[in-house]
């Protein structure tokens, strides 16, 4: 029986590689992309040949339609299939900025890297499962996005990155009602403060409001918890649950009197 197909956007690192390694070890094998080259990509991908998935590497930018349309016809000629897609992709402002003097260069790019490109890529991937439907009433398909707690917790430093996370959660929506027809689920997964190199730079920051009880479960989150989120969603343990969404945040968001 041929394994089942995964493409993790943003797979060789943080939260990406937690997710990708966690479906390795589930039994798929693996897309994974990211902007480096294969080579500084390397240590990464043997880590995820370990767990016993064929892995290809694929260099693109998710904001790029050229790239997202060739990372499609690449995993198409490699594997023939795609069952699983994790959008998981997506870069900070390069300087947080009070909204109120915020300029648009920032905020341009994060909505084509975070939004414009995931909801593209994602229009590309269930057309490819539709057809996979089709043919095969059998397959089973899925489709993941990671977004943040961001996309409903208010951080008027980076505006930018909280819309764009927000607007990914209304295209789980969205693809999740467009994608009953086709029997694949939709779902989105939002990560709290999880120890990555994205958050390297406010370890300070978070050690504190952890320390004076931001959270339910007083400790950073990791990649790995977020893996096995997604690996479980994959795996098809969520039945009759499109559409929903999962904080993995350690009760960041969970009202407290």
């Amino acid at each position: 029986m041929k394994k089942r197909v995964a493409l993790v956007t943003g797979g060789t690192r943080g939260i990406g590689l937690g997710v990708a390694a966690a479906l390795g070890k589930e039994g798929f094998n693996l897309c994974v992309c990211g902007l480096r080259p294969a080579e500084a990509a390397e240590e990464s991908l043997a880590r995820l040949r370990a767990t016993g998935a064929e892995v290809l590497y694929v260099r693109a930018d998710i904001g790029s339609k050229p790239d997202r349309d060739n990372l499609l016809r690449e995993i198409e000629a490699h594997y023939g299939a795609l069952h699983v897609l994790v959008n998981n992709a997506g870069v900070a402002p390069d300087v947080r900025a009070d909204i109120l003097d915020a300029g648009e260069e920032s905020f341009e790019r994060l909505m084509r890297i975070n939004l414009q490109g995931p909801y593209f890529l994602t229009q590309g991937a269930a057309n490819f499962m539709a057809r996979q439907k089709k043919a095969d009433a059998a397959f089973a398909g899925a489709i993941i996005n990671v977004t943040s707690v961001s996309a409903e917790v208010a951080s008027v430093n980076r505006g930018d990155y909280c819309v764009s996370k927000a607007g990914l959660a209304m295209a789980s929506k969205l693809f999740a009602a467009r994608m009953g027809e086709f029997g694949v689920p939709v779902y989105e997964v939002r990560p709290g403060i999880i120890a990555t190199d994205m958050t390297s730079g406010v370890t300070g920051k978070y050690d504190a409001l952890i320390a004076n009880g931001l959270l339910v479960d007083p400790r950073w989150g990791t990649p790995e918890d977020i893996g096995r989120v997604v690996a479980a969603l994959a795996r098809g343990d969520m039945p009759y649950g499109t559409g929903s969404v999962l904080h993995v945040d350690g009760g960041l968001t969970l009202q407290r009197l």
